[in-house]
């Protein structure tokens, strides 16, 4: 297996591990602790996303200089030990903290994305992060699935040796990969200091980072309307069907991935004939508000129809936002483009989860469907003020081969033997 394949299998690892517990922060509050206030929940939500936006741009600093695969043997095994750790907490207060220092060491595994972007030509930047979005997608359908599984048969702190097992696996990947590949330490894409002009070249101005920071503020809006309903989906699941089955709401959960898995096989099998798909962000995101609404109906049917939808739109717009961003920047400012893009996206999770929490907690469980619904119609207007411009002409850049030619980046650095070496 090669180096690219062997990424995106501990990415899997890595989004299933991360997912076993996320729909069911509620249930698993209430089972351990006695805990059962909606905020508390959203807060604790929250909270991961305030620790992953803090930590990721100083894994992506510390990854200028160490290679990413060597950091994430440390940093993956101590998230390990602390999930383990956390599993013997005794209270709340000491939970959070064993629990949230070891998302502060798993994030880390978040720069195997950019990393993986270098070893690509920019044409297979589309097809490559459509697999990468349907990795994410099976990581929910799995993670979802597994995390129900060990809550109905087991107990509910089950979930953490799971998550444990996952951390651990990333770190003897990790190893493996560097003993086969032979990936030295330094970093390869880091640019030495003596060398002034060249570091001088890679750094962009302000100016030249005003497309990234659009981009970044656009998805902030979206991932806040998309995570508003995360936290009590299966809460609000087992509300209408009155059923407490975890496995039944897992699924339901995790049926956005299903869609994203056949959305992927569509356009594979459209591209071998030679279509594609149109991908217009502005359509996608009416799709996308038109499958929340359908959720926000109390009867089931409506709910699945509405996750189908939601996913297939979902899908779309993920797909078009990455390969934008990968189009904006350039190999050797894919992390720090990255983690600029993950802080403001952690901060749209960061405002959802307070916000869920709060609206759940004064107006039920079905209200935040409707108040995402009017925030996906504000992002769609946002959308085409901030990237219907003519000078960032990104309406096709899903689209690789019809990027202008100043996007194309001459120091792309994959041609420096890397794309040659992963294979």
């Amino acid at each position: 297996m090669n180096l690219r394949n062997t990424i995106i299998l501990m990415t899997t690892f890595a989004v299933v591990s991360d997912a076993i517990l996320i729909p069911f922060y509620p249930q698993f509050f209430a089972a351990r602790y006695g805990v059962t206030s909606p905020v508390h929940a959203g807060a604790y939500v929250a909270c991961i996303s305030i620790v992953v936006m803090l930590t990721l741009p100083v894994w992506a600093r510390i990854a200028k200089r160490l290679d990413a695969m060597h950091l994430l043997v440390y940093t993956q095994c101590a998230a390990g030990v602390l999930s383990v750790a956390s599993y013997f907490a005794a209270t709340v207060p000491l939970f959070w903290v064993l629990s949230l220092a070891m998302f502060m060491c798993k994030s880390s595994y978040l720069l195997m994305y950019p990393y993986m972007m270098r070893l690509e030509a920019k044409a297979s930047h589309a097809h490559t992060i459509g697999v990468l979005s349907v990795v994410v997608h099976f990581g929910a359908i799995a993670g979802a699935v597994a995390g129900g599984l060990v809550m109905q048969v087991w107990d509910a702190h089950y979930c953490i040796f799971a998550m444990a097992a996952g951390d651990f696996v990333q770190m003897a990947i990790c190893m493996h990969l560097i003993r086969t590949h032979g990936i030295a330490r330094r970093c390869r894409f880091w640019v030495d200091a003596a060398n002034g002009a060249a570091a001088h070249a890679v750094r962009p101005s302000l100016r030249e980072r005003m497309p990234i920071l659009r981009l970044a503020l656009l998805m902030l809006a979206f991932d806040f309307c998309v995570y508003l309903i995360r936290p009590f989906m299966s809460s609000y699941w087992q509300d209408v069907t009155g059923s407490s089955s975890e496995l039944a709401s897992g699924l339901v959960f995790a049926i956005p991935g299903m869609v994203a898995l056949a959305a992927l096989r569509i356009n594979k099998r459209l591209a071998a004939r030679g279509k594609r798909l149109p991908n217009h962000m502005t359509a996608n995101l009416l799709l996308c508000t038109a499958g929340m609404l359908l959720q926000g109906v109390e009867a089931p049917l409506a709910i699945v129809a509405g996750r189908v939808i939601f996913g297939w739109a979902l899908f779309q717009i993920v797909v078009k936002l990455d390969v934008t961003m990968f189009a904006l920047s350039t190999p050797a400012s894919y992390a720090a483009d990255y983690s600029v893009i993950n802080f403001f996206q952690n901060l749209g999770v960061l405002l959802a989860s307070f916000a869920a929490g709060a609206i759940v907690d004064t107006t039920g469980l079905r209200a935040p469907f409707f108040i995402a619904s009017a925030g996906l119609l504000f992002t769609a207007l946002l959308g085409a003020w901030l990237l219907d411009r003519p000078r960032a002409d990104v309406s096709d850049v899903s689209d690789p081969a019809r990027l202008p030619a100043e996007r194309a980046h001459s120091r792309d650095l994959t041609d420096s033997g890397v794309t040659a070496r992963a294979n």
